[in-house]
């Protein structure tokens, strides 16, 4: 992984963090590039209170945020998510005064995640840490690209029984409200940049979550990106049929009906491929930021829509008691559940999910 700095990295706290993240970067084997446009992470670096977005021309391009945060900081949402988003970041590193030699460098993720790493008198073993928060995102391939082919057969234009109990699975997917707060993208960003996130997020809207049912042995319905949950009926923009992926294109192979403009398929698509692929028994797949007690999860906060991801979930399910119906933690983010069907997944998890999704 190729990584650059951009920005004004300037101040003594600056040079001195750019100086060992980029050691610390170089010793486990990532190229520094002196052009951004030849790097796939690039560090944002921005004074307190002033935003400047890097507007990255590739959905692959992964952004790093890197500012000081106010003091005392209180509140990640209200004084760390705006700072994220206006800098159009995958990721928000704040850093704040401590009381060890190093300051204190607070995480905030798109998912609204917050997580510390704190100051310490050994600077080697700092920008260790730190670069353990970053090094899932330098690492990660994002699966957000579809490739659609209106070849959908004229049996399923109007959907069929499988549709309907995802239609079901969206509106108890909306009635379990377990989204945090919605942040309003739209009252912080200029309309520029909203355009802008929609497009290299892949987003529609904002969203609470999805759901996919196998429809035979390679093919599986899985609802669209960023619609309403609770409405998932319009085959080929609500609803939407994977066919395969596309590993030379890195992009999820999509059919829908013709003449219908059809919508991006949730950005986990390549996580429930892979589930799908490798577990025959395994009818319909649930996610949702909730939480639940006693379950296994991923190690390291991967981004959405990454092909890391997918597997880090996909290997918890193959070590699971009955992979066809287990529930996985993603960290600091949410559920996957598998289960033979839908309507089965949620008779499972009633009663048992908790609203507050862990951050550490």
């Amino acid at each position: 992984m190729t990584f650059a700095f951009v920005g004004s990295p300037d101040s003594d706290t600056f040079r001195w963090f750019s100086r060992g993240l980029r050691t610390v970067m170089e010793a486990e084997g990532h190229r520094y590039a002196t052009r951004p446009d030849e790097a796939k992470l690039v560090f944002n670096f921005f004074p307190k209170g002033r935003p400047r977005p890097f507007r990255r021309q590739a959905q692959a391009v992964f952004v790093c945020a890197v500012t000081e945060f106010p003091v005392p900081f209180t509140d990640h949402i209200a004084q760390g998510y705006p700072t994220l988003l206006r800098a159009l970041a995958n990721l928000a590193v704040g850093l704040i005064p401590s009381s060890g030699n190093d300051p204190d460098a607070h995480f905030i993720t798109m998912e609204q995640g917050h997580y510390v790493v704190p100051g310490a008198s050994d600077s080697g073993t700092y920008f260790e840490r730190v670069y353990a928060r970053i090094e899932p995102m330098a690492s990660s391939t994002l699966v957000i690209d579809n490739s659609f082919q209106p070849d959908l057969p004229e049996e399923l234009w109007d959907g069929d029984d499988i549709t309907r109990s995802i239609y079901r699975a969206g509106r108890k997917l909306d009635e379990l409200d377990l989204l945090p707060a919605p942040f309003p993208m739209d009252e912080v960003l200029t309309p520029r940049d909203f355009r802008h996130v929609k497009r290299i997020f892949g987003i529609g809207g904002l969203s609470y979550g999805n759901v996919s049912a196998r429809f035979d042995d390679q093919w599986f319905w899985m609802s669209a990106s960023g619609v309403d949950k609770s409405n998932l009926q319009k085959i080929g923009r609500d609803i939407l049929m994977v066919k395969d992926y596309d590993p030379e294109r890195n992009t999820m192979v999509v059919s829908h009906p013709p003449g219908v403009e059809p919508r991006r398929v949730s950005v986990d698509a390549i996580e429930h491929w892979m589930i799908y692929r490798e577990h025959p028994g395994i009818g319909a797949i649930l996610h949702f930021h909730g939480w639940m007690e006693g379950i296994p999860s991923t190690e390291f906060n991967y981004p959405c829509g990454t092909r890391e991801l997918g597997q880090a979930v996909a290997d918890i399910v193959r070590e699971a008691d009955d992979p066809n119906r287990c529930v996985v933690g993603l960290k600091n983010h949410g559920l996957t559940v598998t289960g033979t069907s839908l309507d089965e997944i949620f008779d499972r998890v009633e009663g048992k999910v908790l609203r507050t999704v862990p951050m550490d």
